[in-house]
């Protein structure tokens, strides 16, 4: 089974996608983390980041991995932690309007998520990367909330710029930030962590052969 979630950035994807992968025991892959991670090579070998078609090669030639503890690799190296600086975190929007690093990506994507139950998370998930998946989920929160969040994850970046990368974040998404017509909508602004996985999980349950 594939459980597909989109949604924008700080609306909570992540955390319910790893918290839903444990709690079913199904595998968890952050789609996120693929573009980062081609980021953080592209910016290692200091390939030009308008240079879509030199970075759907590097996509190619280097494939992201995850091992079973969920860590991320690219080009034999493990980049888990090196992703989530501010100049990935900031760049990784270029890198990822590409159409050459999207079709790799997205390939990519599905390959991995053919391999038995999985939860993935992301952008375009429930539209383009897996279209067939059992369920679709459409993370939403109010734009002050996911800024909050952001700040929670990120302390070393001050809440005025948070706003803003959101914003421009939002903007450059803003064609691939479409639910799936089947999607279930959920409005995280209120709820905690554990709300979001009891109802997802609730979707899945309905959706498993007794």
């Amino acid at each position: 089974m594939i459980v597909a979630i989109d949604g924008p950035a700080g609306a909570g994807k992540s955390t319910v996608a790893r918290e839903l992968a444990t709690r079913l025991g199904f595998r968890y892959l952050d789609t996120g983390a693929m573009y980062r991670s081609l980021t953080w090579l592209a910016l290692q070998r200091g390939v030009p980041l308008d240079d879509g078609e030199t970075l759907g090669r590097l996509a190619t030639e280097f494939p992201v991995t995850f091992d079973a503890e969920g860590r991320v690799f690219i080009d034999d190296t493990e980049v888990t932690a090196s992703i989530r600086d501010v100049r990935v975190d900031r760049m990784v929007p270029v890198v990822a309007r590409h159409p050459e690093v999207r079709e790799v990506m997205r390939e990519r994507q599905r390959e991995l998520g053919s391999e038995g139950n999985v939860v993935i998370e992301g952008r375009d998930i429930g539209t383009v990367v897996a279209p067939d998946a059992e369920v679709k989920v459409y993370l939403v929160a109010d734009e002050s909330v996911r800024t909050a969040r952001r700040q929670s994850e990120r302390p070393d970046i001050g809440t005025d710029a948070l706003a803003t990368d959101l914003k421009l974040r939002d903007k450059s998404d803003s064609a691939r930030m479409q639910p799936a017509d089947d999607a279930e909508r959920i409005d995280t602004t209120e709820l905690d962590v554990e709300q979001v996985v009891a109802r997802i999980e609730e979707l899945v349950r309905a959706r498993t052969p007794a």
